[in-house]
Order: structure tokens, then C-alpha cells, then sequence
């Protein structure tokens, strides 16, 4: 097996591990045993748990993008598009122990900073597209600033899953998502998005 496939097959079995117990409580001696090999090898293909977890984080980012492109591409209009992002963000945080983005803020913040710096636009870009079409569509208002609401949208979707603002034991996330980001879009919508809106959250 090649560098490339080993390094794959770590950063699957590290993103897992870090996302089921946590960053801080997963130990490279740990991760070597889950995948069968030696540490040594581990650090052949990184040279520290840091550098690891940047490759696991870079790894998330571009799944998202990738989800993203394709449920603009495949949705009829904006509000549906968001709606199954929001499924997407829903389903896929009910499985993340509140413990990983926890370690990720107390012990790699510089790290985060500098995986947000790498992943930020194309992310607000995304955004910015939603809104944009939205519009066409008389979904949004029209006299909204678009790089302001790109920006709400955005802040508001990581917020969501911040533990230490909507605590896991008392909020859940379908609680916070329709009181903060459903409530927000209601904010920015025309008539007959609202009227969307409605019928979607019924469902949601």
C-alpha cells in the first residue's frame, strides 16, 4: 500500500474516532491499534496529531462543499435547498459527540482559526448563491444586503452547533435550528417563501 492510501485510510479512521470520542481522548497509540498498524507509521504519514487533524478537518470542509454543490444543483428552488441542508447539518451533528468541537476550541483554537481561514469563502460563496437565487426566484425580499444576510446565514449555521451557546442537554438540535435559523429565514422571505417555509417545517 502507498503513502496516499495510507494516509487516506488514517484520516477516515481519525475522523471517525474524533468525531465518536472527542479529539483530546483519541491518542495516536489508540488510532494505531483501531487501523492495525504501528505508530511509526502513523507518523510516517504525519508528523503529529495537529497535522492530522487539519487533514481531517480539510477533509470535512470539502464533503460539505461537495454536499452543498450538489443539493443547489438537484433542489427545484432556494428555500428547498437550505431545507436540506439544514437535514444534512441535522442528521449529521446527532451522531458528533459535543466533546469534538469542545477540544477543537479549548486545545487547537489556532488550529481552527486557520482551517476556517481555508475553508471561509467558498463556504460564505455558497451562501452568497442561495441568496442571490432566492431573490430571482421572489423567494427573499428584494432590499435585503446580500453580503450581510450571507454572512448571518453563515454564522448562524456554525453557531448551531456550539455546545457551549445551545448546551446538547438542554437544547436539541432541531430545537435551535427552528427557533434561530428557521426564525432568521422567515426574517428575509417574500409571501410566498414564507408560505414555503410553512409546509417545509412541518416536515422538518
Amino acid at each position: 500500500m502507498n503513502l496516499m492510501n495510507i494516509r487516506e485510510r488514517i484520516i477516515q479512521e481519525a475522523s471517525e474516532s474524533f468525531k465518536t470520542f472527542g479529539i483530546k481522548s483519541v491518542t495516536m497509540d489508540a488510532l494505531a491499534n483501531q487501523l492495525g498498524m504501528s505508530k511509526r507509521t502513523i507518523y510516517e504519514a504525519f508528523s503529529d496529531k495537529e497535522e492530522l487533524l487539519m487533514a481531517v478537518l480539510s477533509r470535512m470542509a470539502q464533503e460539505q462543499k461537495e454536499i452543498v454543490k450538489k443539493v443547489l444543483d438537484e433542489s427545484e428552488n432556494s428555500i428547498f435547498a437550505i431545507f436540506k441542508m439544514l437535514e444534512f447539518s441535522r442528521d449529521n451533528f446527532q451522531y458528533l459527540n459535543p466533546s469534538f468541537q469542545a477540544d477543537l476550541k479549548k486545545y487547537h483554537h489556532d488550529l481552527l482559526i486557520k482551517s476556517e481561514e481555508n475553508i471561509e469563502m467558498p463556504d460564505y460563496r455558497n451562501h452568497y448563491l442561495v441568496i442571490e437565487r432566492g431573490i430571482e426566484e421572489g423567494l427573499f425580499r428584494k432590499d435585503l444586503n446580500t453580503e450581510l444576510i450571507n454572512r448571518g446565514l453563515y454564522n448562524l449555521g456554525r453557531s448551531m452547533m456550539d455546545n457551549d451557546q445551545y448546551p446538547y442537554e438542554k437544547f436539541t438540535r432541531r430545537e435551535v435550528i427552528s427557533n434561530i435559523f428557521i426564525n432568521y429565514l422567515r426574517g428575509i422571505s417574500t409571501l410566498k417563501g414564507l408560505e414555503l417555509i410553512d409546509r417545509l417545517e412541518e416536515k422538518f
